[in-house]
């Protein structure tokens, strides 16, 4: 194990998770000698890290590699290069647009399966697809990002960028919650531009920033449906009383229904900061 020598790092720069900038001296060598005391690299990160979490007084104050992160004004990337705007909602950070990764977080692609209608609902792994109700995949990928089915949501490899993960239903609820419930969460959380929105019958606001568009979504058998009259997206909740089933949750016409679908069944996904 590689060993750095205390000494020639009588100063330690922290990054502090409110965005301040402070040194910190650690012990000299003779001090460092007389307890008899030795640190590699990666232990000395990992200690000031979790003493900068434990003084974070934001929600969430910190985050990102390398520097500050502020929820609402800060971006993340995926291992694509593809970059989300965030939004901070009560206390939690969410990416404000759908994901549109090809790949997981270690590089494996999440294979397309877009034209495998027959085979669709028969997947027992993941696999992304494009609504093939938009004409022009590259702009509904901009726009809508991709449909995935619940087993590339949950894939051990993560699909979410790094320290970032697919909600639990826990976890959506505790959004709904901080805007009023079920009932009053969804015109909230509704993007407002008609040009996406087929209908809209109620009025909506986006006051919370979330920006829900109609990406539709996949049934189990292949099939593609409501583009342009619903945003779905999908919970890692698997339902108690049938393994095969996951939470998911609709906006309709301003208004959130939620439920279980089938875990081979194409939804939008947004990412919940961890």
């Amino acid at each position: 194990m590689k060993k750095i020598i205390v000494a020639a790092y009588s100063l330690f720069t922290l990054a502090t998770l409110n965005g301040q900038v402070e040194q910190q001296s650690l012990p000299g060598a003779e001090e460092i000698s007389n307890r008899r005391t030795s640190f590699n690299l990666e232990e000395i990160k990992v200690r000031w890290k979790k003493a900068a979490l434990e003084n974070c007084t934001g929600a969430p104050c910190a985050g990102g590699t390398g520097g500050s992160f502020t929820c609402g004004t800060s971006t993340v990337a995926d291992i694509d290069g593809n970059t989300y705007n965030t939004v901070l909602i009560g206390t939690q950070c969410w990416t404000k647009s759908n994901l549109k990764v090809t790949k997981y977080n270690d590089g494996t692609a999440i294979p397309d399966e877009t034209a495998n209608n027959a085979g669709w609902g028969g997947l027992t792994t993941g696999a992304r697809s494009i609504h093939t109700g938009y004409t022009g995949s590259s702009s509904y990928i901009a726009t809508y990002g991709y449909l995935y089915n619940w087993y590339a949501a949950t894939d051990n490899r993560k699909i979410c960028p790094t320290g970032w993960h697919i909600p639990t239903e826990l976890e959506w609820n505790s959004l709904f919650n901080s805007l009023g419930g079920i009932s009053g969460a969804g015109p909230k959380m509704t993007y407002t531009g008609s040009s996406l929105w087929t209908s809209l019958f109620t009025i909506v606001d986006n006051s919370s920033g979330f920006t829900a568009i109609p990406g539709g979504y996949r049934s189990f058998i292949g099939s593609f449906w409501n583009i342009g009259n619903v945003a779905e997206f999908w919970g890692s909740s698997v339902r108690p009383s049938n393994s095969n089933q996951a939470w998911s949750f609709y906006i309709e016409n301003g208004g959130i229904s939620v439920g279980y679908n089938n875990k081979p069944w194409g939804s939008s996904i947004r990412c919940l900061k961890d």
